[in-house]
């Protein structure tokens, strides 16, 4: 129950929209894991406190949340051969080393991924794991604890494929997995390891990988288990040309047409990418509330497109940021993708692109994508989770807004990262964390993984 006081930061960003939303340049009160008050410069606080943390040097976001993710492609990153690929050869390339995953390169391409997203002011991630092979049938609960271990939030998505080659999809066989199968272990993990409410830690959805690896079977039947689970529903969508093509061919319609024809087009469901959309299809998803996790830096990287993001804003679709894969950004830098999403909306819509929107996207809007509204914005009533960020490096230097320079001199990791009252990260460092050896060991495993 001991009171800390992040005091007077050099420049503070909240992320809070609403119209009476308080001065926070006097920085916050944090008991109890949430935030209790919002002072304005020269406040004090209402009640004596235990500790006082000194945030002159430091500028205050709420934590950054990374809306999608593959934390087991650390292992594959920038890998010579699909270097210079587009998504569906990208993908027929890697799918036969990633059917060699095994529990402990899945563990520690997990860690590898959580550590450098705490790092970077992220505190809460998405993961959406859907490579399966032989041997690999505890994946989600690999990645549970290493969640819990590190100390962030997390949605863990129980992916799956299906449609294997043999029918028609990209994945080999190896990785696809009997319908009964993906869901009975969907419904096993929400039950063991679902929370709810404010202040969960791990939640668990449903995420079958993608119209061109499942069956239709598979979407309909997830749908209607995450509704009977009350649980959230994610995939990738309209990511390239290519598979508005498939959707095409192999269901005769268009992407949001078969969402909606397979009882996805609901507010329970968020979409990785979600680039090729039409005014109609954009309008539908609006009024539907599904939600979309914009990826500008694999975008940029497969060279998929430019998402849609003010016009899906503007059509009430909640918009969040996500890092994608590490095979395909080949980061887990959240702060990175802030800037990297900013500079490719105003490529589309003009300069004019505020910086504190970029922002938004990547904490109040994410966490609307999750389906949240405990995190996200610093707010009396909130969870703790926030980030402060130093000025001094050299990449800074002359710059005058204190927020702005986060995003334009291209900041790249938080100096402190705090979940739920708690630091996670320290003077730049995860306590306890012995990152020279888990390089180390993972590096290894990446190698093995390619040699086979």
């Amino acid at each position: 129950m001991t009171r800390l006081w992040i005091k007077n930061p050099l420049g503070v960003f909240t992320a809070d929209d609403t119209p009476d939303a308080p001065d926070a340049s006097g920085g916050l009160v944090v008991e109890n894991a949430v935030i209790t008050e919002v002072l304005a410069r020269g406040a004090e606080p209402s009640a004596p406190v235990e500790e006082v943390f000194d945030a002159s040097q430091h500028v205050l976001t709420p934590g950054l949340i990374n809306t999608h993710h593959h934390f087991y492609q650390t292992l594959t990153r920038a890998w010579g051969p699909v270097a210079d690929a587009e998504l569906f050869p990208w993908l027929t390339g890697l799918y036969p080393v990633w059917a060699r995953l095994t529990p402990r390169a899945l563990e520690l391409a997990t860690t590898v991924a959580l550590a450098e997203l705490l790092l970077s002011g992220c505190t809460t991630a998405a993961d959406h794991h859907y490579v399966f092979p032989p041997g690999l049938d505890e994946a989600i609960d690999i990645q549970v604890s290493a969640v819990r271990r590190l100390g962030l939030r997390a949605t863990l998505t129980r992916g799956s494929m299906t449609l294997g080659q043999d029918d028609g999809g990209l994945p080999p066989q190896s990785v696809v997995q009997p319908l009964d199968t993906i869901l009975e272990d969907s419904a096993r993990l929400v039950r063991t390891y679902h929370e709810t409410g404010p202040g969960a830690q791990v939640q668990i959805a449903l995420a079958p990988c993608s119209p061109f690896s499942v069956t239709t079977d598979a979407m309909r039947e997830s749908a209607r288990l995450a509704t009977d689970l009350d649980v959230r529903l994610h995939t990738h969508l309209a990511e390239t040309l290519d598979e508005e093509d498939f959707c095409r061919e192999r269901f005769g319609m268009r992407t949001v047409d078969y969402l909606e024809s397979v009882g996805w087009l609901t507010d329970r469901t968020w979409l990785g990418h979600g680039i090729h959309f039409d005014d109609e299809e954009i309008s539908r998803l609006g009024e539907a509330g599904t939600a979309v996790a914009h990826c500008p830096t694999s975008n940029m990287r497969l060279a998929s497109g430019i998402a849609r993001v003010l016009e899906l804003e503007d059509a009430g679709v909640p918009v969040g940021l996500g890092v994608d894969g590490s095979a395909s950004n080949d980061a887990s830098t959240m702060v990175a993708e802030v800037r990297q999403a900013l500079y490719l909306q105003r490529l589309r819509y003009g300069a004019s692109v505020p910086v504190h929107r970029a922002l938004a996207w990547g904490t109040r809007g994410s966490a609307r994508v999750l389906g949240r509204d405990d995190v996200g914005v610093l707010a009396v009533g909130n969870q703790a989770d926030l980030a402060l960020w130093r000025l001094d490096e050299l990449r800074f230097s002359g710059s005058h807004d204190p927020v702005a320079a986060l995003v334009l001199c291209a900041a790249d990791r938080a100096d402190r990262a705090m979940v739920g009252g708690q630091w996670r990260v320290v003077d730049g460092r995860i306590p306890d964390l012995d990152v020279d050896a888990l390089v180390a060991e993972h590096s290894a495993a990446a190698r093995g993984l390619i040699s086979g």
